[in-house]
Order: structure tokens, then C-alpha cells, then sequence
């Protein structure tokens, strides 16, 4: 009884798995990998409690080898060594199974220990990961592996889930239930996919409830307050951080102002004020910038302001900025234009600063002509003189092209007029 209710009710059929249809029908790959027996290494690659360990142990459970478990983050390179060297004894005679959960958590050196072996095929691996393999799996590893992705559930399918751990727990205790409409769905929605949450949550709600009547009561509003927060999946140093942040950015370039609200609320609930902010001062400048210029100082007002009164206030400024930059029209020229200059820069396509400009009041000996003859563009008619600003080499080097907005074409159509577009 001390193993949690998500343990002690694991399926031991595919088909009793919940979800990953795209994994687990007759007619997938996956499927039929595990039916004909013939298992080679595995990679399972997807959020926490989709199913990943259940399906691993589904299939150790049919073959026939040793099955051994090992965790990245408390196993060792000590660890490896004891489990290798059962291979070819009476112990693992058909050689071994090793279940390797959080892989990722294992370095360059541990990994490279178990090649030899997943070569010669006396150890079949099955690893499973929270983050994406190809940036976290030493790539031998990869090359000899199958990686298949599981995804995050919809709510519905786990309210099933749900329903059969209540009548898992109660029949383990001998307990009547009487359980209000809505909680099953509730703690559904709240798990945010991961049925090993909602079956934790499933367990808490039981031993919680007052009984009435010879039955345990088991309220929404006890499912409610032991669900909170639970729906918001995210790892500030794992995948669905730059997931959400990506999202979120790409919302707001996007000018879709709903969605950008909704990747604003998950990094607030998530308690993620800093990448809220962040990203949000980077679109004004980047997406918006010089189609709405006065954009950046009221961001920037606004995520102060954020910083200053703190969650759970400041999602008001927050969402007013976000509405704003969302809302607001578009251009990239100034990024653009930057990105252009630095790139010349990076590529040595520059040359000595014009005379003109340099901060010198003297000429050496040996110029043939002498003085700066800078010409200071206030002394000329509309403020403007045409003179060399550019580098000798790259003098007609053109970096910035105004956005078709209105702003921006303002702007161009008053220069081109002062400058008679030379």
C-alpha cells in the first residue's frame, strides 16, 4: 500500500494504457514491435505520466529476459558495471532488459558504457526522457535506438482513468464512495495530461473525505483545492519552457491576441514573471518597433510596473502591454537593418572611419590635405548636407528598408523628399 495508486493499478495490457492511440493502435508500429516479441532498443521521448514507464513495463513483462531498472538521476557508472556483470550467468541467461528512465540525466561517459553491449545485443535497451533526445542522448546511443514520442493526454481520456481509481482505492479499502458530480472531470482538467497526477490526486481525494452516512464524500471542492495548480506542466531548464516562451513570442508576432493571452497566463501560473517580461520588452522593439516607435517606452512602463507590484498583480500591466503589442502593427525593419550591419561587421567588410568624422583637430605632417571638413548638418537648409558618412569600401551599403507601414513610410517619403532621393 505505500506504492502510490498510479503504481499499484498499472496496466499490464496496451490496450489499457490511456492514450497514445498514434503509439498504441493494432495497426502502429509500436504495437506491432511489441506483439512479435522481436524488441529492439527503445527510446520512449514525451511529458511526465503519459505512459512511458507503462509501456516499458508492459513489455519487459513479455520477453523473456532479466529486467533490470535503472534511474538516471541515482544511478552510477557502479550501477552499469553490477548489471553487465550478469550477463551470460544463470541470472540473465537470455541477457537483459534494462529499463532506463530519465536517460538524460546520465552523462557522455555513463552512456558510452552501455554501447558495447547494445551492440553485440546482450542488453536491449529501453530509455525514456523528458527532454528532446537529439539534444540530450549521446548519438550512438540515438543510432541504435527507435525514439517514438508520447504525447500529452486530453482531459477527456483520462477522466476514465479517473473513475477506475476511485474504484481501485475503494475496493482496496472496503469503502463506500459517494462522489459529487463534476469531480471526476475536474481532477481530470486539472492534471494537465499526466495521469499519474490526476491518480495522485484521485488518492488524496480519499483520504481527505469525511464520511456521511457509512460513505466516504468526496467533494468538488476538495477536488478542486487539491488539483490546483496542477495543470500547468513546465520545467524553467526543460523543453516545455522554450515550448510555452516560443509560443508565446510567436503569438504576439503573430498579432493573434488570444493565444498570446493564453501563453502569458501559463508562464504566470507557472510563476514565470521574468520570461513574461522578457519576451514581451523583445516584440515591442523586434516585431513592432518602427511601426509604432512610442511601443517601447509604454512596454517598458508597463513590465517596471509588473516587476514592481509583483504576481499576482502584475498580470494586469502585463496583459495590457501584451493586448498592445499584439494589437499593434508590424515591421521587422529595424532588426533587419541591424542584423545586415553586424553581419558586415562579423565579416571584416569594414574599412578606416572618413576624415570627416574622426574626432581629430590636427593633421599630421604627412597629409597631403590638411583639415577635417566636416560639414555640420545644422548650418544647411532643412538640417541636411549630403557628405560621406560610410567607409570608403562599403560607402553604398544600404542595411535598412522602410516597412510598407505608415510610420515608417512617413518618415521616407519626408527624406526623399529633403534629399531628392539621392
Amino acid at each position: 500500500m505505500n506504492n502510490p495508486l498510479a503504481a499499484r493499478m498499472r496496466p499490464a495490457e496496451l490496450e489499457d494504457v490511456v492514450g497514445q492511440r498514434h503509439l498504441l493502435s493494432p495497426d502502429k508500429p509500436l504495437y506491432q514491435m511489441i506483439a512479435s516479441g522481436n524488441i529492439p532498443n527503445l527510446i520512449f521521448y514525451g511529458p511526465s505520466g503519459v505512459g512511458k514507464t507503462t509501456v516499458a513495463s508492459i513489455i519487459a513483462n513479455k520477453t523473456n529476459r532479466a529486467l533490470r531498472r535503472l534511474n538516471g538521476t541515482t544511478a552510477s557508472t557502479k550501477d552499469i558495471k553490477e548489471i553487465v556483470s550478469e550477463l551470460d550467468t544463470f541470472e540473465a541467461p537470455n541477457g537483459i532488459l534494462l529499463y532506463l528512465d530519465e536517460i538524460q540525466y546520465f552523462n557522455k561517459r555513463q552512456q558510452q558504457s552501455l554501447l558495447e553491449f547494445i551492440e553485440n545485443g546482450s542488453i536491449t535497451l529501453i530509455a525514456s526522457t523528458t527532454e528532446n533526445p537529439y539534444f540530450y542522448i549521446y548519438p550512438a546511443i540515438l543510432s541504435r535506438s527507435t525514439v517514438f514520442e508520447f504525447k500529452s493526454i486530453e482531459w477527456q481520456e483520462v477522466v476514465p482513468a479517473v473513475e477506475r481509481g476511485f474504484d481501485f482505492i475503494a475496493k482496496e479499502n472496503g469503502a463506500a464512495l459517494e462522489i459529487e458530480q463534476g469531480v471526476c472531470e475536474k481532477i481530470a482538467r486539472g492534471c494537465g495530461g499526466d495521469v499519474r497526477k490526476a491518480l495522485n490526486s484521485v488518492e488524496n481525494c480519499f483520504y481527505c473525505a469525511a464520511e456521511k452516512d457509512g460513505k466516504k464524500l468526496i467533494t468538488l471542492a476538495s477536488a478542486d483545492e487539491l488539483t490546483q495548480k496542477s495543470a500547468v506542466k513546465y520545467d524553467r531548464e526543460g523543453d516545455e519552457h522554450y515550448d510555452i516562451i516560443s509560443a508565446y513570442q510567436k503569438s504576439l508576432r503573430g498579432s493573434d491576441v488570444n493565444a498570446a493571452l493564453h501563453y502569458l497566463a501559463r508562464l504566470l501560473e507557472a510563476g514565470d514573471l521574468p520570461s513574461a517580461c522578457r519576451r514581451l520588452m523583445v516584440c515591442a522593439c523586434e516585431d513592432v518597433g518602427l511601426a509604432y516607435p512610442q511601443i517601447i517606452p509604454i512596454v517598458k512602463a508597463a513590465v517596471d510596473a509588473a516587476l514592481m507590484v509583483g504576481l499576482p498583480e502584475a498580470r494586469i500591466p502585463l496583459a495590457d502591454a501584451v493586448i498592445l503589442v499584439a494589437s499593434s502593427p508590424k515591421s521587422n525593419s529595424g532588426a533587419e537593418a541591424i542584423d545586415k550591419a553586424i553581419a558586415d561587421v562579423k565579416n571584416g567588410n569594414y574599412g578606416p572611419i572618413p576624415r570627416q568624422l574622426q574626432n581629430k583637430h590636427f593633421d599630421g605632417d604627412d597629409a597631403e590635405v590638411k583639415g577635417q571638413f566636416y560639414k555640420y548638418p545644422h548650418s544647411f537648409e532643412n538640417h541636411w548636407v549630403n557628405q560621406q558618412y560610410l567607409p570608403d569600401v562599403i560607402k553604398n551599403a544600404q542595411y535598412y528598408t522602410a516597412g510598407d507601414n505608415k510610420t515608417e513610410q512617413g518618415f521616407k517619403s519626408y527624406w526623399d523628399k529633403i534629399k531628392g532621393n539621392k
